[in-house]
């Protein structure tokens, strides 16, 4: 077993050498991962980025592109060979179609490769010809990726860890129930097992949509192949002392091992470990609208989330013999349409807010972390509107439930963004003397010129940041 382990980690090692000189000495690739939580907008961002750099009309914060020096953009087949392709043309189909409408969230790993021909900048444009630099935009679920935290714990440490967060909420009181009519420590019975993992399945589906984001493991909500099976079928209990063999608490550790090692391992050695650029989509008006628990929730999702990662710089030598590291991070609040321009400085502040800690420790490790609100495709306008002799700033759009069209005022967001990051981490019930509402809206019709892409809000800022140096 240990033979074999170094034996596989000796081949990709060599594997990943080969790919890096190739990449460093004659065509470059940026691996983009492109992860958040439940419906940040993961999909509706990668397609609308891809249809930015084809067409790249609203591109203009990205200098390569502002300076005339992108010649060309096309998709190529993708590298990897076993990892599904991002349906890309059936994702625009429905944004832009004469009916538009979302598609469907990230449901596993996939992968696209968009090429850029770029000339050089400064002394060598006039002496070299374009170069071809191929972008990688890897898209994986949120929720496998806090399952990466799960690599330095324990059984024991999870579940009581887990116990002592859910045993106070009324969505886990099934479980919560169910759990404590058993035994650990009595033999193993199948149908307990089952049981149990079933009813803590439905508490995540429950939690999450209450807006929580503490729901590892993250393939029990997304379990594609692996539904049914012993990986998946385990919960957590109240661990004290050691677990006997035989017993249904030892059955549950192992079964949470084999999670380990046979799910979450081979995700962050695959995919994850091969990331050197990362944006992380956040729907902090949606934790905002759902209230003080759902943002301090999420501000400890993203200090977890950033825990999964191994920020730093990528020297070609270092990547050479130590493998690839996460030189910039980009925290985006998305819906940024959801809001008139002039409270966009405020939601950004509260996103910078949410993750100041996250970010400290990246920066401190070397990467470069930015946090900034977007909207990959805008699907609202704005205008102001007059209320008891005071002038609103509305947005306008399509309701996602009723196909009405509507203007709306969402409320004012607080320009300290303290005033709502103390209540959350007081643990306050509900936002005081303040009220933040947010509708979901359907995309809008579309009439794009020729060379222009979907409309956004600061998605060209985004890559800027994240591949701008690159290019």
């Amino acid at each position: 077993m240990v033979i074999s382990s170094l034996a596989d980690g000796l081949v990709r090692g060599v594997e990943s050498i080969g790919d890096t000189v190739s990449e460093t000495f004659f065509e470059p690739v940026i691996r983009l991962g492109v992860t958040g939580l439940a419906r940040s907008g993961k999909t509706v961002f990668i397609t609308s980025l891809v249809a930015n750099l084809l067409d790249r009309g609203r591109m203009t914060a990205l200098a390569a592109q502002q300076e005339g020096r992108i010649t060309a953009s096309y998709l190529q087949p993708q590298p990897d060979d076993t990892v599904p392709r991002f349906d890309y043309e059936s994702h625009l189909s429905a944004l832009t179609g004469a009916k538009p409408y979302w598609p469907e969230s990230t449901r596993s790993v996939s992968e696209l490769r968009l090429s850029l021909k770029v000339r050089p900048a400064g002394l060598l444009s006039g002496l070299q010809g374009p170069r071809k630099i191929h972008l990688d935009i890897v898209d994986y679920p949120g929720e496998w990726l806090l399952d990466l935290a799960l690599l330095e714990k324990s059984y024991a440490d999870w579940s009581n860890e887990t116990w002592l967060r859910i045993e106070r909420r009324p969505e886990a009181s099934e479980y919560v129930a169910a759990a404590r009519a058993s035994d650990s420590a009595a033999v193993h019975d199948e149908p307990t097992a089952l049981n149990l993992a079933r009813s803590f399945t439905d508490y995540l589906n429950a939690a999450r949509d209450l807006g929580f984001y503490d729901c590892t493991p993250g393939r029990f909500l997304l379990p594609g192949d692996l539904a049914g099976s012993p990986v998946l079928t385990f919960a957590p209990l109240p661990i004290s002392g050691v677990l006997r063999r035989g017993s249904l608490g030892r059955e549950m550790e192992r079964r949470y091992e084999a999670y380990k090692s046979q799910v979450v391992k081979p995700f962050f050695r695959d995919h994850f470990a091969r990331i050197d650029r990362q944006v992380v989509l956040v729907d902090a008006l949606g934790a905002i609208h759902k209230g003080p628990q759902a943002v301090e929730d999420m501000r400890r999702a993203m200090v977890d989330t950033l825990s999964a990662f191994r920020p730093g710089r990528n020297a070609w030598l270092s990547k050479l013999l130590l493998g690839k590291r996460v030189e910039r991070i980009l925290f985006a609040a998305t819906k940024a349409d959801h809001l008139h321009h002039l409270q966009h400085p405020r939601l950004t502040a509260i996103i910078e807010a949410l993750t100041r800690d996250a970010r400290d420790k990246a920066n401190f490790a070397g990467a470069e972390t930015a946090a900034l609100s977007l909207a990959a495709l805008r699907a609202t306008t704005e205008e102001m509107r007059s209320h008891d002799g005071v002038e609103l700033p509305c947005i306008r759009g399509t309701l996602l439930d009723s196909g009405k069209q509507a203007a709306f005022y969402p409320g004012e967001l607080p320009q300290d963004p303290s005033h709502l990051l103390g209540p959350a981490r007081d643990g306050a019930e509900n936002w005081l003397g303040a009220e933040y509402e947010f509708m979901n809206f359907a995309p809008s019709c579309l009439s794009l010129r020729p060379g222009d892409g979907p409309p956004h809000i600061r998605l060209d800022r985004a890559m800027q940041f994240l591949i701008g140096d690159r290019l």
